[in-house]
């Protein structure tokens, strides 16, 4: 390979790192609004185990049409089931459950952008890393800021939708999942082919949400053409492109890194739901907003 061929691919390479977090973000932001446009005409569990089986299955033929290598032994079949269960069904089924219940898309996003000062709690309980200052700081402001906005949201009624208690423990489950799950894969997951591996942490994930529908809802399903959208775009844009974009962060950059991404997700939600929804945010939640960005950006710097 010549010399400028080299500096071309170098550069086609660094764009490509440079572009991906930011990508992410974006993809990854509009999975809230996916949820609010078809929750309205389809329980949530029911929901994802139809998506959950689409995915598996376009992955799966896509795996096979590349002949991409399947994972082997129980040990490795039970990690990606755990990674499965935590990054799908639990982080998944937790949002549409709060989103179903009545929780603002806009609000279930900042919720769950706490991922990163969870994190970095159990790092230190866990892995022993230190928290500096600046750090603690911005988990406290962080806290502050979403405390803020729910506070308002249960404050005030009217047009804006009222948080319920069953909403709050759906998106808990989110935080909680999502966090264990990053952590989890980062730890487990570097040698997981990405294609068949990622297949079959939809097959765990359905496996679960199955019976959470079949036992738990009616199942019952207006097939409307803002559903068929809703469903088309998260299984292709978020299941495919925003989930294996992840695994790839997570396989180039640290935990940290890639969980800092989630900070950026509130803001570009919560300009989508007002957008397409009318999802405004009062006074209170905005600067609620600001002062967990503010947090946001000292734990960001502070590990950079």
């Amino acid at each position: 390979m010549s010399q400028s061929s080299r500096q071309s691919t170098n550069q086609a390479r660094s764009l490509i790192v440079t572009l991906a977090p930011w990508l992410f973000v974006l993809l990854w932001s509009t999975g809230f609004i996916g949820a609010r446009l078809g929750l309205p005409y389809i329980e949530p569990f029911t929901f994802l185990a139809i998506r959950f089986v689409i995915a598996a299955s376009l992955l799966t033929l896509l795996a096979l049409l590349l002949r991409t290598p399947w994972p082997h032994g129980i040990a490795a079949l039970g990690r990606i089931g755990v990674a499965g269960l935590l990054l799908h069904a639990g982080y998944l089924g937790g949002v549409f459950f709060a989103i179903d219940h009545g929780m603002p898309a806009g609000v279930s996003a900042l919720v769950v952008s706490l991922q990163p000062i969870l994190t970095a709690v159990i790092a230190q309980v866990i892995l022993g890393e230190r928290i500096g200052t600046r750090q603690w700081l911005g988990l406290g402001l962080g806290l502050l800021g979403v405390v803020m906005v729910i506070s308002e949201k249960l404050a005030f009624g009217g047009a804006i939708p009222l948080i319920t208690a069953s909403s709050m423990v759906g998106v808990s489950i989110a935080l909680f999942s999502t966090t264990l799950g990053t952590i989890y894969q980062k730890r487990h997951g570097e040698q997981m082919p990405l294609l068949s591996g990622t297949a079959l942490q939809y097959v765990a994930a359905a496996l679960i949400m199955a019976p959470l529908s079949l036992f738990t809802e009616s199942r019952q399903i207006a097939w409307t053409p803002q559903l068929l959208f809703a469903l088309a775009w998260l299984v292709l844009v978020l299941s495919l492109g925003a989930i294996l974009l992840l695994l790839l962060l997570l396989r180039f950059n640290s935990t940290a890194r890639v969980a800092s991404l989630f900070y950026l997700v509130p803001p570009s939600t919560a300009i989508q739901a007002y957008l397409i929804f009318g999802e405004a945010l009062g006074p209170l939640a905005l600067l609620g907003l600001i002062v967990a960005s503010v947090g946001v950006a000292l734990v960001v710097i502070q590990r950079n």
